[in-house]
């Protein structure tokens, strides 16, 4: 039996799309539930798996237009699969691929006790995990080895897309100021044209339009850090014990933002025709570079979620996002958008709003500076904030305050429990 692969609809209003890549070869034999082909969208990129077993023909080229619904490509259920195409994609071992990897925590591994070591063989000394005092408990636990855990993460099976998020993250390790192979100057004067993916062009269109339809201005401020670096060196093992996630600053100033957003609601609004909504709830999204290019995942009712739930939140939806496994429900309706360019060594630049909310909040990299503090100069860590935002909805006073707020909230944290206040008035009520 011959069954049609046709393209699913990504979501309402798309009927368009482009194959992005096929992740298996013309001919192949595929496995049910096996992912073939990814398309891209204008708001996502998204995989199709195979509904049953057999060997494929492909009936479009990467990088064709098609639209919603069409076929590309037929599975032939009863086919016998080809001598040297079964199976032919196969994974890389886990110890090359960073997906894996990044879903095993970045502590240093703790000395194994006498009754861990004898379960650990030869192949778990190849591929040794990377185990946080917590998840080698639960393994201990249970009764578990190493050995079982690496039997089960060679299991699973690595797509394209894991090989080319480990690619890009192996990039950045490298020296800027060394060329890469790839990359490097041939001596020629060649010249290279890629068609732009239908997420690229969505993600153009959208930005010029910011700049043409906005009244778009920056205000800029700067934050001592000294305060949270201080908590996350004093907590954050019992921290990662408890909660089995790492501490890190965006929870922080997801937690400032969400308190900041209650004093001045203008921020938190949005224009729709000739009025403005003002939402009572803080929809935060994060700026998440992905190989495909910038998503925004949302974290639904931030103001409400603890700095635990905050980070797990954050690193559930960026670790989906870069795998393209994010749907499209968790990456619209934000009311307000935090972006980080300080992971890539950013001092300061100007964020484009994401449309169509009305402000972005900019962080950049950490640097040790001399500063006046009392009265004297004084070296402590700090961070250039900005706020991009729309003048039609937030004038000068009230975008200036919200970022000074922010900034308040970060130098002394324990203002986030009192709205924004310092503790000692909210303890008096003055």
């Amino acid at each position: 039996m011959v069954i049609e692969v046709k393209v699913p609809s990504p979501g309402e209003s798309i009927s368009e799309v482009q194959l992005a890549s096929w992740l298996v070869d013309e001919g192949s034999h595929v496995e049910k539930d096996q992912e073939i082909a990814e398309i891209d969208s204008d708001k996502a990129t998204l995989s199709i798996s195979a509904e049953q077993s057999g060997v494929i023909t492909l009936l479009v080229k990467p990088g064709e237009n098609i639209e919603v619904g069409s076929v590309i490509a037929k599975i032939d259920t009863k086919a016998a699969a080809p001598e040297g195409k079964k199976n032919e994609k196969k994974s890389k071992p886990p110890a090359e691929s960073a997906p894996v990897k990044e879903q095993i925590p970045e502590t240093a591994p703790e000395k194994a006790s006498s009754a861990s070591t004898s379960k650990v063989d030869s192949t778990v000394d190849d591929v040794r995990p990377n185990l946080s005092p917590l998840a080698r408990k639960l393994l201990e636990k249970d009764g578990l080895s190493e050995r079982e855990f690496i039997e089960l993460i060679k299991k699973h099976r690595f797509s394209k897309k894991d090989v080319v998020f480990f690619l890009s993250e192996k990039g950045q390790m490298k020296s800027p100021l060394i060329s890469s192979p790839d990359h490097a100057w041939k001596g020629g004067r060649e010249t290279e044209r890629r068609k732009m993916s239908t997420l690229r062009l969505k993600i153009a269109q959208r930005l010029v339009a910011v700049k043409n339809e906005t009244a778009m201005l920056t205000t800029f401020n700067e934050v001592n850090m000294t305060s949270i670096m201080k908590i996350r060196r004093q907590y954050k093992d019992a921290f990662s014990e408890k909660f089995d996630i790492n501490l890190g600053f965006m929870s922080f100033f997801t937690k400032a933002v969400t308190e900041a957003l209650q004093l001045f609601p203008q921020v938190n609004a949005q224009i729709d025709g000739d009025e403005i909504v003002y939402h009572h709830f803080a929809d935060i999204g994060i700026a998440v570079s992905t190989p495909k290019g910038l998503m925004v995942p949302v974290i639904r009712d931030a103001e409400k979620l603890s700095l635990a739930e905050i980070e797990i939140k954050i690193k559930d939806l960026a670790t989906r996002a870069r795998d393209n496994k994010i749907s499209l429900d968790e990456m619209k309706d934000g009311t307000f958008t935090i972006t980080n360019g300080g992971v890539f060594g950013s001092m300061l630049s100007t964020p484009i709003i994401n449309p169509p909310q009305s402000a972005i909040l900019g962080m950049h990299n950490i640097v040790e500076r001399p500063i006046a503090v009392n009265g004297q100069v004084e070296i402590h860590p700090v961070m250039y904030v900005a706020l991009s935002y729309d003048h039609r909805v937030i004038d000068g006073k009230e975008s200036v305050s919200f970022l000074v707020k922010v900034k308040e909230m970060l130098e002394n944290p324990a203002k986030m429990l009192f709205g924004g206040r310092d503790p000692m008035v909210a303890l008096l009520g003055i």
